[in-house]
């Protein structure tokens, strides 16, 4: 990953900001800044493929898919867990 000092904020980039705003939010008044959005959703895709990896062997592959499946993170049958973005 190369390190950048700006962002570019294509729609849908911040169409995907807004909703991670509206679920970091504490309410409707609330604005946290986008460094605590993305940190919160940077942890969360981070804590999210560890889960994954610690269960995939211990559960049926299907069910494993069925619940944690999303656009960012894919388990292929018993093989490997792999980024769509790139």
């Amino acid at each position: 990953m190369t390190k950048r000092t700006s962002l570019k904020l294509t729609d849908n980039r911040q169409l995907l900001l807004d909703r991670a705003t509206e679920i970091v939010a504490n309410g409707p008044d609330d604005d946290p800044p986008m460094s605590v959005v993305l940190d919160a959703a940077l942890t969360h895709l981070v804590e999210s493929h560890e889960n994954l990896v610690e269960v995939r062997d211990r559960y049926p592959p299907q069910e494993v898919k069925n619940c944690c499946n999303t656009s960012v993170l894919g388990l292929r049958y018993r093989t490997s867990i792999e980024s769509r973005w790139r």
